[in-house]
């Protein structure tokens, strides 16, 4: 399945949202997501290589960084077309990357602008010379930061998604964003299996745009936020609704929100990926369209631009709590048609496909675990 043929020429209505000298400026505006001819993709992960990047010059860092799996370890690299050019251990590298010897990505963007800006130039030195150049269908693709420093994500940063499940959508200036962590062994590749727990009951879909940080921030401002920013993912939020705890519990204040946080903990449930594409490749988080399937049925279809909170705003206020780190990963919500709204619920043999317009798709199958 062709990007294009999935993501045909439409519009959405969708809010938008600018920092004008300091202050959040928020007006209804079209969204139009568009489709593009020159996308090429992976069969299997939906991995694409814009027609855009690969005219950039040698200066520049619009790149589709992948991780992937090795016989010994796991490696990262830049998509150039159908192609992986690995950047661990390259003949090609020079000035910082050959300094420094970043094995992961995480090292990598812990190297700053820098890093990227020599990532760019070695992946291009080195497909045009053949060396150390994969074919992209393959490598068997990791989650493009298999363990984050920090997983942080968002509960009901859609309107549409609240009032789907049961809850009213306060006055954006009377309210906050809610903000909770999942541990990093959550975190699994982009076609690798959802393991269904033995002590799971009601598990859930909930397709996000995930935000990566390229720079350390702590009590930054976000007219100053997107600065912080390196790029995005796809996440799907794997949620148990259901939590099965122990019998004969005496039931305490909190026990229900424990009880949903802690169906958000399992491992694999947050597959992200194809590829952590940087944010110059989307000049506009907020104007694309995020689709989710269940074995090829549409459940969500949605514009990032009906988000409440924008990414600027969630790294503001995630940065008011706690120092954000590069390679920390924010997914900021999902939008509405959930399973829990329609009391439908993943099942092993199941497969869930989450793809976001001028990112990509995952596609991961649910496995008795």
């Amino acid at each position: 399945m062709s990007f294009a043929s999935s993501f045909p020429i439409t519009r959405h209505i969708g809010v938008r949202r600018w920092i004008i000298e300091g202050s959040l400026v928020q007006r209804d505006e079209v969204v139009e997501a568009r489709t593009r001819d020159d996308d090429e993709e992976s069969p299997r992960c939906g991995i694409r290589d814009s027609e855009r990047q690969r005219k950039r010059d040698a200066g520049g860092y619009v790149m589709r960084l992948v991780s992937f799996r090795t016989r010994q370890d796991i490696h990262f690299g830049v998509v150039i077309g159908g192609d992986v050019v690995d950047l661990v251990e390259n003949p090609h590298a020079a000035g910082i990357l050959k300094a420094r010897k970043p094995r992961s990505m995480l090292k990598l963007l812990f190297l700053g602008e820098e890093g990227l800006e020599a990532a760019a130039r070695v992946a291009k030195r080195s497909h045009r010379g053949g060396e150390s150049v994969r074919k992209l269908r393959d490598v068997r693709l990791a989650a493009p930061i298999p363990r984050p420093g920090k997983l942080l994500a968002l509960a009901g940063n859609y309107g549409e998604h609240l009032r789907e499940s049961g809850h009213e959508w306060a006055e954006k200036a009377l309210t906050t964003p809610r903000l909770f962590v999942k541990p990093v062994t959550s975190v699994t590749g982009p076609c690798d299996p959802i393991l269904y727990p033995k002590n799971a009951n009601k598990i859930d879909w909930e397709g996000e745009l995930g935000v990566v940080i390229g720079k350390a921030a702590r009590f930054v401002k976000a007219k100053h936020a997107m600065g912080h920013v390196a790029g995005y993912l796809v996440v799907d939020d794997v949620s148990e609704r259901s939590l099965k705890v122990e019998k004969g519990r005496q039931a305490r204040e909190g026990d229900k929100w424990f009880d949903w946080l802690n169906g958000k903990w399992f491992d694999t449930f947050a597959p992200m990926g194809p590829a952590l594409v940087t944010k110059d490749e989307v000049p506009d988080p907020h104007a694309l369209r995020l689709m989710t399937k269940v074995n090829g049925e549409v459940k969500q279809d949605a514009s990032t631009g009906q988000m409440i909170f924008s990414v600027a705003e969630l790294v503001e206020w995630a940065s008011r709590w706690m120092t954000l780190e590069p390679g920390d990963v924010i997914s900021t919500g999902t939008p509405s048609g959930v399973g829990s709204a329609s009391g439908t619920f993943l099942k092993p043999g199941d497969v869930v496909e989450v793809e976001i317009e001028k990112i990509g798709r995952i596609r991961n199958e649910v496995v008795a675990g």
